[in-house]
């Protein structure tokens, strides 16, 4: 017995955040019966799940890829009006995978994909702690009792207590390059704290996700996540 959204992650169909959204939007099906209680409990041993009329069953073969975001792109697989998706970037891919997490429209860099959905889960999840580190160009000169503003804690606009870690990589022209690390990752998280600290920002990259690096990939480019990296998030992650 499991519930919907988690059977779901683990078909490979999409995160348990995106597969909630499935379910109310009257997409899934348990036994040819439209379901919209994103708590339902099914019995993947005799339960018949459909999503959009198509049989859906556990992945038998798990794929970790990771795509270097290009800005401008959306970190989702659709989009009702057909703006560009990271699914553009994966036509070639061996399966269907979804993101973990998100990367802002106007954010580049290192975005994890997989059909693993525990290990999509728990990557997402605030309580493993999670570092994601960005690089950002930032109007103004960063001081550092701007870092400790940032390390102390600032207050988000969902309530949370948003907090990181911050270097200052560079300075010209009255703009710096900032060097920002995060544990948890809440929406627009890090231009929210820039920004409270007086630097709002101009452009902003990831380069580093869980310790995974895009340095060798150009923009829009993917690689399969080796043997080796896939040990170490899995570790991160009690896997």
């Amino acid at each position: 017995m499991t519930r919907i959204n988690k059977y779901l992650s683990l078909c490979g169909v999409t995160s348990r955040r995106g597969a909630e959204q499935l379910i109310t939007r009257g997409k899934v099906t348990v036994n040819d019966k439209t379901i919209d209680q994103v708590g339902t409990i099914i019995d993947e041993t005799k339960d018949i799940i459909k999503v959009n009329g198509t049989v859906v069953t556990p992945v038998v073969k798990k794929y970790y890829i990771l795509l270097n975001k290009p800005k401008g792109v959306l970190t989702t697989l659709h989009d009702p009006f057909r703006r560009k998706t990271v699914a553009h970037f994966l036509r070639k891919a061996p399966a269907r995978v979804y993101p973990v997490g998100r990367l802002d429209v106007d954010t580049e860099g290192v975005l994890i994909l997989t059909n693993d959905g525990d290990m999509a889960y728990r990557l997402a999840h605030p309580k493993y702690q999670i570092p994601k580190v960005y690089e950002a160009m930032v109007k103004g000169i960063f001081r550092d009792d701007d870092a400790a503003s940032i390390a102390g804690g600032i207050k988000l606009d969902d309530g949370h207590i948003g907090k990181g870690t911050t270097k200052l990589l560079s300075v010209r022209n009255n703009t710096s390059c900032v060097e920002i690390t995060l544990n948890e990752g809440h929406k627009h998280e890090v231009k929210q704290l820039l920004k409270a600290v007086g630097h709002p920002v101009m452009a902003l990259r990831r380069v580093s996700f869980a310790g995974l690096r895009a340095e060798t990939l150009r923009v829009g480019r993917w690689r399969f996540i080796n043997y080796h990296e896939i040990r170490h998030l899995k570790d991160l992650v009690g896997l």
